[in-house]
């Protein structure tokens, strides 16, 4: 980041800035707008992404953009290009014999954990929606504009960018600065925040391509193929039709060679063809090459998501190879989590010590994530890697895109919860800390999910006999931001709620309007406009909570 010029540009004033308009910088955009909060993104690219870079997106994340409004047009559109409940298998080759089925069918069995579905989807498409909806709930978006300094101080950050094209620079003062600026992040650079983790992997490439595949498909319904033979190790995504899609290689040839990992350097194109031809198992298959794009494949979490005022999400926090898809998907559900805290501080409904629970909660998820995609890498693409006891230490797919549990001062867990960091949602043991569990409510002769009463706002939801507690927040001003919902038997026929929640018929949890249970009482027993306020102040970081930290 250079020096400054002797002329001082012209300021501007804006709640947030955000650096970097990628997909986890639109997606904190488009969360800060669903609160209303105005924001500015300076992405030093010309738009959004070019480059395919297609995705595995995980429950948890389309439950985050139906939440903003988009679950609809990334399903069209995810429709559009890959087919729907797609596997995960390996192969020798595409024409060869396969060797594992990692996962049969993308969806089986989560209608009863969701409301939505799992997505193949490449960033090319899914960013230009991200960026309309954002847009469109507020947020202006600067392309071709580089961040070139900031310095923070007690109230806020003043940054200076450039526009690229005319070299103008623009004085901006925001309250907070988001660094979504990728994983090379200029942003924790020049605040020395440092990299922790396994470090880098593999020089690979990913090269897009165009061949006909049709056929060798054989009706198999595959989304991700791992390709294990003697000449590379890595996988392929094909788009709808079978006719083109990408193979990204993470080592070639004898692996007990250093060469082995380092595939992106002096790549050609005819070496290209000869590793796509390798990956298809037809020698002499037409191949036409369309990109080829080098990376790194890197398991490094940064060893602290905040400094002050500027917090990091993303490729800036963590750095992952793509096994597992959770690179992606962890970047969002980070700008989810830091998106509402800062809303909220913003509108003076919640103190300030709020916002370093984004660190607390999101730091060790991060890590969590990092290392079971270093697993997924290492089990199925480097298994020379390999130690004793690492198949066991595999967290299962629904545990992390659903499971994940949050541990922090804005979550008031129950006596004896020991910080795990993930539930299975499969054995419905829910505690607060935990994602609120998926159910189908009746309300106003429609069918909804739980899910859908979050999103803006604190929820107070009670079992059929906690009537008390819906009385005694709605008895309050000082609750007008609770929406309550009884959920008795109008609501809920089956009856399934309370145990759903952990809670007696007569019980209530209050959920935070990132949709995780942040208390519960488990009866009605001392239900009070008191006790929920309480609850609700330290759930906010206020100083006034009775309860403790």
């Amino acid at each position: 980041m250079s020096s400054r010029s002797n002329q001082r540009p012209e300021q501007e004033q804006i709640p947030v800035l955000i650096v970097g308009g990628s997909l986890v910088g639109l997606s904190t955009a488009m969360f800060l707008g669903r609160h209303g909060i105005a924001c500015l993104v300076v992405e030093r690219h010309d738009g959004t992404a070019i480059h395919p870079r297609a995705g595995h997106f995980h429950l948890r994340t389309i439950e985050l953009f139906r939440s903003a409004g988009i679950e609809n047009a990334v399903r069209r559109a995810s429709e559009n290009q890959f087919p729907p409940d797609g596997g995960i298998s390996a192969v020798e080759s595409l024409a060869g014999k396969e060797i594992a089925h990692y996962i049969a069918n993308l969806n089986e069995g989560v209608a009863k954990f969701s409301p939505t579905v799992r997505l193949f989807m490449t960033q090319q498409s899914l960013e230009p929606i991200i960026r309309a909806r954002a847009e469109e709930l507020g947020a202006t978006l600067r392309y071709s504009t580089e961040l070139i300094s900031f310095e923070q101080d007690a109230d806020g950050v003043t940054a200076v960018t450039k526009d690229r094209s005319t070299g103008a620079e623009r004085r901006v003062r925001a309250k907070y600065l988001v660094a979504a600026d990728g994983n090379r992040s200029p942003v924790r650079e020049r605040l020395g925040i440092a990299m922790r983790g396994h470090g880098q992997l593999s020089n690979s490439v990913t090269i897009y391509f165009r061949a006909n595949c049709e056929p060798l498909l054989r009706g198999r319904n595959l989304g991700v193929i791992y390709v294990f033979n003697s000449v590379l190790r890595g996988f392929i995504r094909l788009e709808n039709k079978g006719n083109s899609g990408f193979l990204a290689i993470n080592t070639v040839g004898d692996v007990s060679l250093p060469q082995a990992t380092n595939v992106s350097e002096g790549i050609t194109e005819e070496r290209c063809i000869e590793l796509v031809r390798a990956a298809i198992g037809v020698p002499d298959i037409a191949v036409q090459i369309q990109d080829v794009a080098p990376w790194s494949a890197v398991a490094d979490a940064a060893e602290r998501f905040q400094d002050g005022l500027v917090f990091l999400a993303g490729d800036a926090a963590h750095v992952m190879p793509p096994n597992g898809g959770f690179g992606g998907n962890t970047g969002v559900q980070d700008a989810h989590n830091l998106a509402w805290k800062l809303a909220l501080v913003l509108k003076g409904v919640a103190g300030a010590a709020l916002l370093s629970t984004y660190d607390t909660e999101r730091r060790s998820i991060g890590a969590l994530a990092v290392e079971q995609a270093y697993l997924r890498y290492v089990l199925r693409t480097a298994p020379h890697l390999a130690t004793p006891g690492m198949q066991e230490q595999v967290v299962d797919e629904l545990s992390m895109e659903i499971g994940y549990r949050y541990n922090s001062r804005a979550i008031l867990a129950d006596p004896g919860d020991n910080g795990e960091l993930y539930d299975n949602p499969r054995l419905g043991q829910t505690r607060p800390g935990d994602r609120a569990p998926h159910l189908i409510l009746q309300r106003g002769g429609t069918q909804i999910s739980t899910l859908d009463l979050f999103g803006k706002n604190f929820v107070l939801l009670a079992g059929p006999e906690g009537s008390a507690w819906c009385e005694a927040a709605r008895d309050s001003a000082q609750l007008s931001g609770i929406d309550t919902f009884l959920v008795d038997s109008g609501a809920d026929p089956e009856g399934r709620f309370a145990e759903a929640y952990g809670i007696s018929r007569s019980g209530a949890v209050l959920v935070r309007p990132d949709g995780f249970i942040g208390w519960r009482g488990k009866t009605d027993d001392g239900a009070s406009w008191e006790r929920v306020i309480d609850a609700l102040a330290s759930l906010l970081c206020l100083e006034e909570s009775n309860e403790p930290d």
